[in-house]
């Protein structure tokens, strides 16, 4: 048995609390009414006691030590359910999307991704590694999955100067998945889908009516998207920043690459070319850039004992 981060824990809290709170509000004549105190402490009751059964679940379930941070982290699914169906929709993208025959760009994929993986190999036992090269010149994008599918666009390729750049990249990605962040992302979504049941189950016998439940129902979703799904996906993407750097140290790559890389997609952010996908979930490149410089003695020490 072991705790997984507290930091989930008191946003799941605090997204409790935040709707035990909306469940007291008194609203206007279009519908909503002041609720009874019978009614409410009936509620809460409801809430109290199937979440009690939710986290003596989540109490019991897997629990994940991140690789080199050290965080705890919450892993509700098997890994090698994970990485079976990973499999299969890579699979399919290869299917969907051109796969690039520039032998240059294959190449050097393949030859970073292999370095990346040798060290990340203790961490991410057992691997089935494919480095896939996709064309599509706008996609400055790479994403690796569970099991060790990794896929980098012909865009990113264009981007990135020199392999030690490559590198830091690819091995943010692998990062990802030493880190079991898909694995902690799925189960996020679960606990999510689990607060708004036990809500239902809670409004089911209060006296609202089916609007005004839905309306309740709708706002808890919100806060935990907004109070736990978005938030740690940045989280997660700081830590393969961190993690991602120490590969790429740990691979012969100069992790000040790091910095160059980032500041370009700055540029590109003010021209206006940075890819939609960073806006809501990442980091911004300043942020990004001065955590980065917070772990580089930690990785330059690395790099300079190879």
């Amino acid at each position: 048995m072991c705790l997984f981060d507290p930091d989930m824990m008191n946003q799941l809290w605090s997204v409790f609390l935040k709707f035990i709170a909306l469940l007291a509000k008194t609203v206007n004549q279009n519908g909503f009414v002041r609720l009874r105190i019978s009614m409410f402490v009936s509620m809460v009751k409801g809430l109290l006691s199937h979440g009690l059964f939710i986290g003596l679940t989540l109490w019991f379930c897997g629990c994940y030590t991140v690789p080199e941070t050290g965080r705890s982290s919450l892993t509700m699914v098997s890994e090698d359910q994970l990485a079976s169906a990973a499999a299969t929709q890579f699979e399919q993208i290869k299917l969907q999307t051109p796969v690039s025959k520039n032998p240059d760009y294959n190449e050097r994929v393949q030859q970073v991704g292999a370095r990346i993986a040798k060290v990340a190999e203790d961490d991410i036992p057992n691997a089935n590694w494919e480095f896939v090269v996709f064309e599509d010149d706008d996609q400055i994008n790479a994403f690796a999955m569970p099991g060790g599918k990794v896929a980098v666009y012909t865009g990113l390729l264009k981007v990135t100067k020199t392999d030690d750049e490559l590198a830091i990249v690819m091995g943010h990605e692998i990062a990802h998945v030493a880190a079991r962040h898909s694995n902690e992302r799925f189960s996020q979504e679960l606990i999510k889908s689990g607060l708004i049941n036990v809500g239902a189950i809670a409004l089911s016998g209060s006296g609202l009516s089916s609007i005004e439940g839905e309306l309740l129902l709708a706002a808890v979703g919100a806060g935990a998207e907004l109070g736990v799904i978005l938030p740690f996906s940045r989280k997660h993407e700081s830590e393969a920043d961190h993690i991602g750097l120490l590969y790429a140290a740990s691979a012969g790559y100069d992790p000040h690459a790091a910095i160059t890389f980032w500041e370009r997609m700055e540029e590109l952010e003010q021209e206006g070319e940075r890819p939609p996908e960073f806006i809501s979930t990442h980091p911004a490149g300043k942020t990004r850039i001065r955590r980065l410089w917070t772990k580089m003695p930690e990785a330059m020490e690395i790099y300079r004992n190879l």
